[in-house]
């Protein structure tokens, strides 16, 4: 499906809850967010009615995110549903790693494709301080885990401030040993403005964006730095999703009413 710039957008990224078993300073404050109510966030048949439309009309890759996509119960049935969409050619997932050791094998074996994994550092006492919360002994399982079940795995660092260049070397070598992918990501705030001359992986250029994302609650977003967003009418899927795209903007700017925790990054 084009955009009103000529861009092809066929991937879809979904955020199947808002909430998160960590507090990394750069996505949420250490008391948390204000949740989204438990009846408000779309059940896993909203999720795959919506889905299958999207995929129907041109999108052919999906992107399971959060919050923290593995603290939602039953999200290994999720995976085997939207797996059986005819024509979804790509099936993914990004975690921060803590809670995937033991689900790594459901996961594979339910259909999901690849893992990108969250771990900014290898130094256990810095990991603990920019999780708040977090153990890196559990990322290192759910890493290892992952790439022992054949799941394509690819590791994503937030580069800050205080990111040494020793510190992005030794984490491209540990991907390297790993047999991982690896990629770097600006760190950004949704209300500064959309910055496209970092030196970074990510975020991708706008001119190349390719993607919208559909929120916990039901709410499609054209672009993570912008407000323009609608709530899917679920008597017109195909209406709600073709419309988004119309409303893609050509450049992200800033967004004032959501944050990285609650979008999904």
């Amino acid at each position: 499906m084009l955009d009103s710039f000529g861009r092809n957008i066929h991937y879809l990224r979904i955020s199947v809850t808002d909430r998160c078993n960590l507090r990394c300073i750069y996505c949420m404050p250490e008391e948390g967010i204000e949740l989204v109510p438990h009846n408000a966030i779309l059940s896993f048949e909203q999720i795959e009615a919506i889905a299958r439309t999207a995929v129907r009309i041109g999108i052919d890759k999906i992107r399971l995110t959060g919050g923290e996509p593995l603290v939602r119960k039953g999200i290994v049935d999720l995976v085997a549903r939207l797996r059986k969409i005819p024509g979804l050619k790509t099936l993914a997932m990004t975690t921060n790693g803590t809670l995937l050791a033991p689900l790594a094998g459901p996961l594979f074996s339910a259909g999901l494709g690849s893992v990108n994994i969250s771990l900014d550092t290898l130094n256990p006492e810095r990991y603990a301080r920019l999780t708040r919360r977090g153990r890196i002994e559990d990322v290192l399982a759910g890493i290892d885990a992952a790439l022992a079940a054949g799941l394509a795995v690819k590791i994503n660092t937030v580069v800050m401030d205080d990111t040494s260049h020793a510190e992005i070397e030794a984490l491209k070598a540990f991907a390297r040993q790993k047999n991982a992918a690896f990629q770097t990501i600006a760190q950004y705030s949704l209300q500064s403005m959309k910055m496209d001359d970092h030196a970074f992986d990510r975020p991708p250029p706008c001119a190349t964006c390719n993607r919208i994302r559909l929120l916990a609650d039901g709410t499609l977003r054209a672009c993570l730095q912008s407000d323009i967003a609608i709530p899917v009418d679920f008597q017109d899927i195909e209406g709600s999703i073709k419309k988004i795209i119309e409303l893609k903007p050509a450049h992200g700017t800033i967004s004032a009413t959501s944050s990285v925790g609650k979008i999904g990054g």
